[in-house]
């Protein structure tokens, strides 16, 4: 086939194993190789999916340097090895999709990104949510001004596991509800705040780094790694979003609002059947009484189609294309990740405010 790209998945464990499975998928695209460190998972994806023979199946990233007229690569694995992996790709002229967060350091973001550049590559995120028809539409009734003055939004994302031993819940789960309202909002926070508790991997418990002579450089708390985060954004014209995260709730909940002077916007993942929800209601107000009038709820529809299947079709695109994704460039990371910095900083704070100036701009 005409414009077909060749592509390895660096990493098929729990997400992995998607990106493989819509790359698989795709018309345009031949998967030419599979990295993992684990050869059971190889092993393991090369049955689930019926790998042709000539697909490589390598324990050892280096070994994609042998691989001819490879295109991309596709970057699932912990977060502590993403900069070594992409700076490593790029230079090698290959085109990045990157798991979120791009790396853990907004420093080693920037140097990327500008490294991207210079080589003339794609460097994108897979920030899947981004690419979700709710978003999608969210955004655009946030941004018609279906909801009157916006007033403030709220997010809650729980669930019983995964626990994560690189880093905390905020930097596991907060990424997705920041990129959610920023896209709705069109802004990037100028203040936040951040407060959490640990209880699982407290440091010096058994079987914790510290309890095994290592230090948690990645957690934001000196006392471990917290798995309850409250979170407060300001952005430029004050609006307020307020964000709680926790992997031991066994309430899962994907829930994430938007309050306005005429209703309210409702993002519920859980909700099969009418995921986002715009909620009419407003006050008149009666001498000294505000009586709610105006009430009436509506599921919008949503155009059909796999978030993660849109993130690499964008990918595939972009490099074919040679342009850059605007919704979910290596910038865009670049910027979420400066926002998860500063959200560790005041969490190491005890909750005190942090500003956030000269954010990056894709």
């Amino acid at each position: 086939m005409t414009n077909q790209i060749k592509i390895a998945v660096i990493g098929v464990g729990r997400w992995g194993v998607h990106l493989l499975r819509n790359f698989l998928a795709h018309p345009q695209v031949n998967v030419v190789a599979v990295v993992d460190p684990h050869p059971e998972r190889l092993a393991a994806v090369k049955q689930q999916f019926k790998l042709d023979e000539n697909v490589l199946l390598t324990t050892q990233w280096q070994d994609l340097k042998t691989v001819p007229g490879l295109t991309g690569v596709a970057i699932a694995t912990p977060a502590t090895t993403h900069y070594a992996l992409i700076k490593d790709s790029l230079q090698q002229g290959y085109h990045v999709l990157a798991e979120k967060p791009l790396t853990l350091n907004p420093v080693e973001c920037r140097e990327l990104c500008y490294l991207a550049e210079q080589h003339h590559l794609i460097l994108m995120v897979d920030h899947t949510y981004l690419f979700h028809p709710a978003v999608e539409r969210g955004k655009t009734v946030v941004q018609a001004g279906k909801l009157g003055n916006l007033r403030y939004g709220y997010a809650t994302r729980t669930h019983l596991g995964p626990v994560r031993q690189d880093v905390d819940a905020l930097w596991d789960l907060a990424i997705h509800d920041i990129a959610i309202f920023n896209a709705w909002l069109g802004q990037i926070p100028v203040q936040v705040q951040a407060t959490g508790t640990v209880w699982l991997q407290g440091a010096g418990e058994p079987g914790s780094r510290e309890a095994e002579g290592k230090k948690d450089t990645n957690s934001p708390l000196p006392q471990g790694l917290a798995d309850l985060v409250w979170l407060t954004l300001t952005y430029p014209d004050g609006f307020q979003a307020y964000i709680h995260l926790c992997w031991l709730n066994p309430d899962k909940q994907r829930r994430l609002g938007i309050v306005g002077s005429l209703g309210s916007l409702i993002f519920d993942e859980m909700s099969r059947s009418s995921p986002l929800t715009l909620l009419h209601g407003e006050f008149e107000q009666q001498g000294n009484h505000f009586i709610p009038g105006n009430q009436n709820q509506v599921v919008l529809e949503l155009e059909p189609g796999e978030p993660l299947g849109r993130v690499c079709s964008c990918f595939v695109d972009s490099i074919l294309n040679n342009t850059l994704s605007e919704v979910s460039s290596g910038w865009v990371g670049t910027q979420l990740v400066e926002i998860l910095a500063a959200l560790t900083v005041s969490l190491e704070q005890g909750g005190q405010p942090v500003f956030l100036t000269n954010c990056s701009q894709p």
